[in-house]
């Protein structure tokens, strides 16, 4: 399918590995060209020179953290005119309940809630102005079901689908959607973290790890960065014009819900 796409601009957010390279992947695929960012300059430079070489678009690069202020304007400040924004940030570390204080509530806000909708304030009103544009954030599969030990997660990403649920209905007139990508358990860094932690509070093997959470995935088995990136590349499309404030989950069926 043609995703019309071709010649577009996009800015990807934390774009150098897991979910969000396969985001910057598939919108290359589709002939987007890119602005990728990340905190680690020597992946993020990797990963855009094997984009730029496998697909023929031209990428520029802004290593920064996008959780912070500073790191917010260093992106902005590169990107220039952006059609799409794909927000995304790595996930807050998970605990119990008894852990967490007031300043881990706020970073998580910061990374997971607020840099997104900075950069949504920042970058939606030009898209306005030209009558199209496409925001997508990456969130998670625990807003739709909460994880317990993903509060953080739960907390700072629900309040992000909140604010997207009354947005995307006061700019959708002006041909820009914004809709939310809830990920389950994906081949990642993130998954291998969570994992890992299993492995220490279970005393069990990382491969044991994988595969007693992979049994309670309805799909058997882990997602793709591939085929979470051509899922966002489709709501980037000129054909999700029509879809708008949505929260769609890519987790296996691991969810049991029914709305």
């Amino acid at each position: 399918m043609d995703l019309g796409i071709k010649g577009k601009r996009a800015l990807v957010c934390a774009s150098s590995k897991g979910l969000g390279l396969g985001c910057a992947e598939a919108l290359a695929d589709a002939g987007v060209h890119l602005v990728m960012n990340a905190r680690g300059a020597d992946a993020l430079e990797a990963a855009a020179e094997r984009i730029r070489q496998d697909y023929g678009v031209s990428v520029i690069t802004i290593a920064a953290d996008i959780a912070t202020e500073d790191g917010q304007k260093q992106v902005l400040d590169a990107a220039g005119q952006i059609d799409i924004l794909v927000n995304n940030a790595g996930g807050p570390p998970p605990g119990m309940w008894q852990d967490w204080e007031r300043d881990d509530f706020i970073k998580a806000l910061d990374a997971n809630m607020l840099a997104p909708i900075a950069m949504i304030k920042a970058l939606v009103p030009s898209m306005m102005e030209r009558g199209w544009g496409r925001v997508v954030n990456i969130t998670s599969q625990s807003v739709r079901a909460p994880i317990g030990v993903l509060g953080l997660s739960n907390s700072a990403r629900a309040g992000l689908t909140g604010y997207v649920a009354g947005t995307s209905r006061q700019v959708a007139g002006q041909g820009v959607t914004i809709n939310n990508l809830l990920p389950g358990i994906h081949a990642t860094d993130r998954a291998d973290a969570l994992d890992g932690t299993v492995v220490k509070q279970k005393g069990i093997t990382l491969d044991e790890a994988r595969k007693a959470r992979a049994a309670t995935i309805p799909a058997g088995r882990y997602g793709t960065r591939q085929e979470f990136g051509a899922a966002c590349a489709f709501l980037c499309s000129q054909h999700a014009g029509f879809i708008v404030g949505q929260n769609l989950l890519l987790d296996g069926g691991a969810a049991n819900l029914t709305l």
